[in-house]
């Protein structure tokens, strides 16, 4: 049996992205209420029962998060045009060295649009 954990996070966060059109409204200094999903895949250990501990996961990916939040994503090194697919190749860089099993993470610009990475 596999098993796929979602833990969720959320940060705040402003920013513009500057290779848009010009006069596309996102070229304009705006923010998000972001809302990341990280997910661990793996097999359940048979004596724990579990993949991971949750709190493995928040132990790895808050003080990243924490770096983020309440910014202006442009002025991080590696964030200069922040686009959601953006973020999450930076966070997949620092949050899978630390997290074994990372499968995804989700970042959520909105209620209605997000975005997916993974490794592959």
């Amino acid at each position: 049996m596999n098993a796929e954990l979602v833990k969720t996070f959320k940060f705040e966060a402003a920013h513009s992205l500057p290779n848009v059109p010009e006069g596309h409204k996102c070229s304009r200094l705006h923010g998000h209420s972001y809302r990341v999903d990280i997910h661990v895949s793996g097999t359940p250990d048979p004596q724990s029962g579990w993949v991971i501990d949750f709190g493995d996961i928040k132990r790895v990916v808050e003080p990243i998060l924490d770096t983020l939040d309440h910014r202006k994503l442009n002025d991080i090194p590696g964030l200069a045009n922040s686009t959601s697919e953006n973020i999450g190749q930076f966070l997949w860089g620092k949050i899978a060295p630390e997290l074994p099993g990372l499968s995804a993470i989700t970042i959520w610009e909105s209620d209605t649009s997000r975005c997916t990475v993974t490794d592959e």
